[in-house]
């Protein structure tokens, strides 16, 4: 493992053999705040798969100026019915509920929601241990009257704040976006909300790809045919036949922007070359590993990194934490993405320094001026 002189603090490995749980929680930097991140889950995840995500979080908080640290779940999950799902998120939960809220907060992250929050709250009894709770579940929070209610990230906060970074992104580099074509790769949570806000801003999504293959239409997409995808969760190829291509194809398509909005390493040495986008936002957590961005940067591809493009997640977490209204939350994720998008970009052409370099030194100069201020991480 490379050195890393900002952590983890923490790396735990959670096992309930009785119900055949496993699951990893690594708490990478608590510099600025208690460790905040996801809880993933999926049937490969490994310790340093979330050891890399934890320390995803923690340049991302920081670069997003908010008070938290950086963390990550991963919970081993092959699959199964919803009562075998609440068990393994609250056995987790109670296995690491003595780290909870003072050292991590948990959130939705891939194959978790909403609901998953609240199961993961009843079973700490802790209302401020997880965000991204219902709306509709409230409690009276702060030692004040009035209950606060949750914000969750089905709102929509991560795919807008993508919209935003990739508005802000192509404005700088001389894209029209409402003259831009755009591919998406991976069509969920994140997927389907930055297709939302970057079509209400002119844009044209002219791919799709989700776990079932990719889809693509020249003109885009039929407004009417995606709503009922989006609303009924249907899988893009069975929905859009006609569309359809071979999911190797996706990544050559002429297009303006390139959104890889799915899982870990998803560009690959398999597919990095066929890419023809002049401007890839990342809103997928470490979509592709950093030499692979940094060829593609020297191409003259200009890429948002994840942790700049996808912050509006932990932005709206944080809101959350803070008992603000959705409106609120939007309006931050908005002011915040759109400072950090132009200050890291800008950057990086005025230094010709891949942006990834030009967030992290920005991210890193914040943690290291806390650190320098502890007397002790565990004091």
């Amino acid at each position: 493992m490379v050195h890393d002189p900002y952590g983890p603090e923490y790396v735990l490995t959670v096992c309930d053999p009785k119900i055949g749980m496993t699951g990893f929680l690594v708490i990478h930097n608590t510099a600025l705040g208690p460790g905040k991140g996801g809880i993933r889950m999926t049937p490969d995840i490994t310790a340093d798969e979330v050891r890399r995500l934890a320390s995803t979080m923690t340049w991302k908080n920081a670069l997003a100026g908010i008070p938290f640290g950086g963390a990550k779940v991963g919970i081993v999950w092959a699959g199964g019915n919803d009562e075998k799902k609440k068990q393994f998120i609250q056995s987790f939960a109670r296995a690491i509920k003595p780290f909870t809220p003072k050292k991590y907060i948990a959130g939705p992250d891939v194959n978790t929601g909403e609901r998953e929050m609240q199961w993961f709250v009843e079973a700490t009894g802790n209302w401020r241990t997880a965000t991204g709770k219902p709306a509709n579940y409230c409690m009276k929070i702060f030692g004040k009257s009035g209950g606060k209610c949750g914000i969750p990230h089905e709102f929509g906060s991560t795919g807008f704040g993508v919209a935003h970074a990739t508005a802000v992104a192509a404005g700088l580099i001389g894209i029209d976006l409402k003259k831009a074509t755009v591919a998406i790769h991976g069509f969920g949570n994140v997927g389907t909300f930055a297709y939302k806000f970057l079509t209400e801003m002119g844009a044209r999504v002219v791919a799709l790809a989700d776990k079932s293959g990719a889809a693509y239409s020249p003109d885009g997409f039929s407004p009417a045919q995606l709503k009922t995808v989006i609303q009924e969760k249907t899988l893009l190829t069975s929905a859009l036949p006609d569309k359809k291509i071979p999911p190797e194809d996706f990544w050559g398509l002429p297009v303006h922007i390139l959104i890889p909005a799915s899982v870990t390493d998803v560009i690959n040495y398999s597919n990095k070359n066929a890419i023809r986008a002049k401007l890839i936002v990342e809103a997928g957590n470490i979509p592709m590993n950093e030499h692979i961005e940094n060829e593609l940067y020297e191409k003259g591809i200009m890429i948002v990194p994840d942790f700049v493009a996808n912050a509006g997640g932990v932005i709206s977490s944080y809101a959350e934490y803070r008992g603000y209204n959705p409106k609120r939350m939007f309006d931050l994720v908005r002011a915040r993405i759109t400072k950090s998008t132009n200050d890291v970009l800008r950057e990086s052409l005025r230094s010709k320094k891949n942006p990834r370099e030009a967030a992290m030194a920005h991210a890193q100069a914040k943690v290291e001026a806390k650190m320098q201020g502890r007397r002790s991480v565990f004091a």
